[in-house]
């Protein structure tokens, strides 16, 4: 029997390549099955969706009879109120707006950049701790502690207190990927005691910055005094908690699905080693190639909207496939090829609209340094496997593990 086109996506057999799925997926301008969402896999009409009042990212707003497959696993599993990314203008608005006073323009102008000579330290440090040049597993050695770290020094997480927040972070990590092989029950509570540990952690941190401020975002945004006021504990907490996964899970991915495309291209990773400025358009290319959230599932219409005479009614489940549009022939010539050159970049990778992604700066400036110094220091990287095995999540789609080989590492 044939898998519905819906089920083909969340199939784990194509986690490796789900693009022909994607393919299959833009023949129809809305593709729908009975009562499941409503998918939309055209870069024009995402695009137009994601800048339409009309569509809610607030869950409140879903009809009860409406049926998300993802629903469950995108959930934020806690006593915490939603973060911005999951609410509507006016109060998404406000959030985003005190978020971004310490994070960057026209508040913080330097935030960013300020970071680039410490990220710079973390990397050489991860790249000097590898162990065997024969056998690196990227992911566990490399793209996995990279942002987590970079996440704590923004933050201002004491450095002694890094090895727990990696640990709770792991676990809150690995409970957005279904594991067929795990007791559902045991993960759930792992995962809700990792996130209670995270928040009073985190709460026990904010009143130290409240009555002793530092130079970190946290510090800021606790003793925050601008025209929207200062955020509840609750806020705050529900802030710093998306910082940490939305900041961590879509870095990982990016770096790890970098390298990858990189050494499937071999000649663009020579450009990259002899040149380290193609970094920046090499990581616009990948954003679009190879994007680290693959599809939005949590969108629905606050009335009915019609798409190329579809109508996709009020209350209903709307997923839009990012990853489809960025590869979208009507949009890009050649879609299928990994191009840096390409000077036609408008893609979907960080999303768009309200909603685009509040980290894309720092994430942008992680990848372009990481893979930068990856492509100088590992002398003749090579795959061990093609493909890797990959993560459960179809949303945030990336490799689980990365085997790498390499003859030795540059100083």
């Amino acid at each position: 029997m044939t898998q519905s086109l819906l089920h083909q996506i969340l199939d784990y057999a194509n986690r490796a390549d789900p693009y022909p799925i994607y393919e299959e997926l833009r023949k129809t301008p809305v593709h729908h099955e009975e009562d499941g969402p409503y998918v939309v896999g055209t870069y024009y009409e995402i695009r137009s969706l994601l800048h339409d009042p009309r569509i809610s990212s607030d869950a409140r707003n879903l009809a009860s009879t409406a049926r998300d497959p993802l629903a469950e696993s995108a959930q934020e599993g806690s006593a915490l109120p939603p973060s911005f990314l999951r609410l509507d203008p006016p109060e998404h608005d406000r959030l985003r707006r005190m978020t971004n006073r310490p994070f960057g323009p026209p508040h913080s102008p330097h935030r960013v950049d300020g970071m680039r000579g410490e990220l710079r330290d973390i990397v050489a440090g991860l790249i000097d701790g590898i162990g065997d040049p024969g056998r690196i597993d990227l992911v566990e050695e490399f793209s996995y502690p990279f942002p987590v770290t970079v996440i704590c020094r923004l933050l201002g997480v004491p450095r002694e207190d890094e090895a727990r927040f990696h640990t709770w972070a792991d676990t809150i990590a690995a409970s957005l990927d279904p594991d067929p092989d795990a007791d559902p029950t045991e993960r759930g509570k792992e995962s809700h005691e990792a996130r209670m540990q995270l928040g009073m952690y985190l709460a026990g941190l904010i009143e130290e910055r409240r009555k002793k401020p530092g130079d970190d975002m946290l510090s800021e945004l606790a003793t925050a005094k601008g025209p929207d006021g200062a955020m509840t504990t609750m806020e705050l907490l529900s802030t710093a908690a998306l910082l940490l996964i939305a900041g961590h899970e879509t870095t990982v991915n990016l770096v790890t699905n970098g390298m990858l495309t990189l050494l499937r291209n071999p000649d663009v990773l020579q450009r990259l080693r002899a040149d380290p400025r193609l970094a920046v358009p090499v990581v616009e290319e990948l954003l679009r190639f190879e994007p680290p959230v693959q599809l939005v599932p949590q969108r629905t219409p606050l009335a009915d909207i019609e798409i190329h005479g579809v109508t996709i009614p009020k209350g209903a489940s709307l997923w839009l496939v990012l990853a489809s549009g960025n590869r979208d022939p009507q949009r890009f010539e050649n879609p299928d090829r990994f191009d840096p050159d390409r000077r036609d970049i408008q893609h979907l990778g960080l999303g768009s609209g309200i909603h685009s992604c509040f980290g894309a700066p720092l994430a942008r400036l992680e990848a372009q340094l990481a893979l930068a110094e990856l492509a100088r220091r590992l002398e003749n990287p090579r795959l061990l496997e093609d493909p890797p095995p990959y993560r459960q999540n179809a949303v945030l789609r990336g490799p689980r593990h990365l085997p790498i080989a390499c003859d030795g590492i540059r100083p």
